[in-house]
């Protein structure tokens, strides 16, 4: 029945534990799995007349949320490779993630997002509870939420 699906992390514990049972109905449905992190943008906050609030530099903002996004992937791409589950990795810099994570799917054909009822939010993830809810609400595409 489905064949691709899509599975969006944000690296938090219920994320991890709902790619585990993605990966095991992947395995059982025969289907691949493309996971998907949406990078957090650089947080430009302002502070009076101009003055940047956080010291952290754009470069080094990316670089972390780059390392981050490969953490997070790398670690379901091994529970996929154990498996014996077909994996590819995506990641895309967003501050809507539930955009991101639809145009994610679309674009790499998949026929099914399996994504977790709530999340978190930070440097680290995002609130993936709304983020599930607006899925929901705007995908074409059928979306499994797993408590």
């Amino acid at each position: 029945m489905f064949k691709h699906i899509l599975v969006p992390t944000d690296g938090s514990e219920l994320s991890l534990q709902t790619a585990r049972r993605a990966v095991s109905f992947a395995q059982e449905a025969g289907a691949r799995v493309t996971v998907f992190f949406a990078k957090p943008d650089y947080p430009i906050t302002y502070f009076g007349e101009g003055a940047l609030v956080d010291p952290t530099g754009p470069e080094a903002f990316a670089e972390l949320a780059e390392q981050k996004a490969s953490d997070y992937l790398g670690a379901i791409r091994r529970l996929c490779e154990e498996a014996g589950v077909p994996c590819d990795t995506l990641s895309d810099t967003s501050d809507v993630p539930y955009e991101a994570i639809i145009a994610a799917a679309e674009k790499q054909g998949c026929d099914l997002i399996f994504m977790a009822s709530h999340g978190r939010r930070g440097l680290g993830g995002f609130l993936l509870g709304s983020e599930t809810n607006k899925v929901l609400t705007h995908s074409k595409i059928p979306v499994l939420v797993y408590r």
